[in-house]
């Protein structure tokens, strides 16, 4: 009785899951706007290599102990080869992303990236709604293209979008190959070695891209924010969350960040949108809402 009443004051005195969701995602909002001001000087793959590096450091730290029995912990030979390819598609994320925010505003980009989860709620599904969805997530991602390729209002990079779509489709591998590896690994350990894999993958990239400029101690610093901010943070706190928050709560409030990508891209980088980019945004995010929403409707039996 005493501790089922210990536990209930801590619950009340622990921040709601749908904060914990929402700051979340304004904290990779925010480290990724931060990442782009690394560009200029270390370019964009030099930007993910120190924000891989520093998260891969951070992991290993904090699963020290369960990776010094390597052994135990990956268990089976296929364990190990899930977490590599999380940590290979983990790596090309990241480097897709960052190049593409490089050519298009940060809402722009994470508008069309998140394409790639909604593909993961309605593959396979047999309801006639998730028709509208795809319809709707498509038309916004044809706006944004369709706009740059008949020259009206913001001319957007199209090879920036088409690495946004690269870096949905590997979002949409990620959520599955992150399942997996949390079903065969203990705690984060999974999540380090595959970090360890991804920072290793996109090295060679961001070493031939920055070169020596990898260590500058302004670049060090501003890539261990990225880090602390696009990784640390909302990784631990949607772990947190996602022991309380309900299916919809979450659905609904990760489909918030394109939203908070563009909020994030004019509060620091001074990016505005177009109307049509508007648009387009708001039918994403639709897309994403409804889906959520009646998933989560199914989800929970009815009376």
């Amino acid at each position: 009785m005493a501790a089922a009443t210990k536990t209930r004051r801590v619950a009340r005195r622990s921040p709601p899951a749908a904060l914990l969701v929402a700051a979340g995602a304004v904290s990779v909002q925010f480290g990724a706007a931060l990442a782009t001001r690394l560009f200029a000087r270390l370019g964009p793959a030099g930007a993910v290599t120190l924000r891989l590096v520093f998260a891969a450091l951070a992991l290993v730290v904090l699963n020290h102990s369960r990776l010094r029995h390597a052994r135990r912990v990956t268990g089976r030979r296929q364990d190990l080869v899930v977490a590599v390819a999380f940590g290979l598609v983990l790596g090309a994320m990241n480097l897709s992303f960052y190049e593409a925010l490089a050519r298009i505003p940060l809402g722009v980009a994470v508008t069309v990236e998140f394409v790639g989860p909604l593909a993961v709620t309605i593959a396979g599904s047999r309801r006639w709604t998730d028709v509208v969805w795809a319809v709707l997530a498509g038309g916004g991602v044809f706006l944004l293209a369709g706009e740059s390729l008949l020259g009206t209002g913001h001319h957007l990079d199209l090879v920036g979008i088409g690495l946004a779509l690269v870096a949905g489709t590997c979002w949409a591998a990620y959520i599955v190959l992150n399942a997996q590896t949390g079903r065969r690994f203990a705690g984060t350990s999974g999540l380090a070695i595959a970090m360890v894999v991804g920072a290793l993958a996109v090295a060679p990239f961001g070493v031939v891209q920055a070169g020596g400029n990898l260590l500058q101690p302004s670049a060090l610093a501003i890539g261990l924010a990225v880090a602390v901010l696009s990784s640390v943070i909302p990784y631990s706190f949607e772990l947190v969350a996602l022991r309380r928050v309900t299916p919809r709560a979450f659905g609904i409030l990760l489909s918030m960040e394109p939203g908070l990508a563009a909020l994030a891209g004019f509060v620091a980088l001074g990016q505005q949108l177009s109307g049509t980019e508007i648009v387009a945004l708001l039918l994403v995010v639709a897309a994403n809402v409804g889906s959520a929403w009646f998933d989560a409707r199914e989800a929970v039996p009815q009376p």
